[in-house]
C-alpha cells in the first residue's frame, strides 16, 4: 500500500475531532483491510480496530498481540481507507508510564486519529491496575501526544465493568480523573442501562463519552444519542458476527457432512468482487 501522505493524515485528524464536536456517530471495528475498506463503502465516517477481532485473525487470544504487529496492523488500516482510524492501545504495551510515551509516540506514527488507553492490567489476580499508576499512564499518552503536535484525540477507559468488578462509582470516578489527566473522551465498557450511560455522561461533561454495544440491544443510535452520547463503537462483535457465520458453516461440513445449510447465509462473490473493484455497494 502506498503511503499516506501528512496532509491526508492532518486532514482525518481534524475532521476526527469535528465529529466528536456535536451529535453521534457510529464508529465500527473492522479487523483487516477487507472490512475496514467495507466499512467505508457503507458511508461509515470513522473505523475503530479492535484488539480482539485483530487478534482472533491472527490465531491468537485478544491481548496476545505485540507492539510491534499492533503497529503493523495500524500503517495497514490507515493506508486502506481515506477514514480517521480510532487504535485500540490497549494499556500502552509498556509495563510503566515512560514506556507508554514511548509507544503511543510509535502509535502516533503510524497515522492514527485517535487511541485508547485503559486501565486494565493483563492480570488475573487484580485485573483492574491502581487508580494511581492509572492516571500515570493516561499523563504519560498525554504527554506524548502533546510533544507530537497535539492533533490525535486521547480516550480513556475504565474497563471495571468487563472485568466483573461492578462499581459504577470507582468507574465515573476513574473516568472523571482520566478526563482531569488529559483524555479528550471518555470511555467505560460495559454500561448497558440507560441510567448507568446518562449518570457517565453527566459526570465527565463536557467531554465526549464513547459507548460500547456490542450484544444485541434494545438501545438504538437515536436513544443513545439523546442520552447525550457522542460516539457508538461495537468493539469485536462485527468480527466475532463474522466468526460466528463461519463457525457455523465450518461444523456443518465437519460434523454433519452438510453442505446445503453450511452456505445458506454466504454472501454473494460477485457482489464482493465488484465492491472491492468498484469501491461501490450495488
Amino acid at each position: 500500500m502506498s503511503p499516506v501522505s501528512s496532509s491526508s493524515i492532518a486532514a482525518r485528524r481534524q475532521a476526527f475531532k469535528a465529529l466528536h464536536a456535536s451529535g453521534c456517530f457510529v464508529i465500527p471495528n473492522p479487523w483487516d483491510v477487507g472490512s475496514a475498506r467495507y466499512l467505508q463503502g457503507l458511508g461509515f465516517k470513522a473505523l475503530a480496530t479492535t484488539s480482539s477481532g485483530y487478534a482472533w485473525s491472527c490465531g491468537k487470544p485478544d491481548g496476545a498481540g505485540s507492539l510491534d504487529e499492533v503497529l503493523e496492523h495500524l500503517r495497514m488500516l490507515v493506508a486502506a481507507t481515506d477514514l480517521p482510524i480510532n487504535a485500540d492501545f490497549e494499556s500502552g504495551y509498556a509495563s510503566d508510564a515512560q514506556g507508554v510515551v514511548e509507544n503511543v509516540r510509535l502509535a502516533i506514527e503510524t497515522g492514527v486519529a485517535g487511541l485508547s488507553i485503559e486501565d486494565a492490567s493483563g492480570d488475573a489476580s487484580q485485573p483492574i491496575r491502581d487508580v494511581d499508576a492509572a492516571i500515570a499512564r493516561i499523563r504519560a499518552a498525554r504527554r506524548a501526544i502533546d510533544a507530537a503536535g497535539g492533533d490525535v484525540l486521547l480516550i480513556g477507559r475504565a474497563e471495571n465493568l468487563l472485568w466483573g468488578v461492578d462499581d459504577m462509582a470507582d468507574t465515573v470516578a476513574r473516568l472523571k480523573a482520566y478526563a482531569d489527566a488529559g483524555a479528550d473522551c471518555l470511555y467505560a465498557p460495559g454500561l448497558r442501562t440507560p441510567e448507568q450511560i446518562a449518570a457517565v455522561v453527566a459526570a465527565v461533561a463536557p467531554k465526549p463519552v464513547n459507548l460500547l454495544i456490542g450484544w444485541s440491544s434494545p438501545l438504538s443510535v437515536q436513544q443513545v444519542a439523546a442520552l447525550g452520547v457522542r460516539r457508538i463503537s461495537v468493539g469485536g462483535a462485527l468480527a466475532r458476527s463474522a466468526w460466528g457465520g463461519f463457525t457455523k458453516a465450518a461444523r456443518a461440513i465437519a460434523q454433519d457432512g452438510r453442505f446445503d445449510t453450511a452456505f445458506a447465509d454466504a454472501a454473494s462473490g460477485q457482489v464482493l468482487n465488484d465492491f472491492f473493484r468498484t469501491g461501490k455497494l450495488s
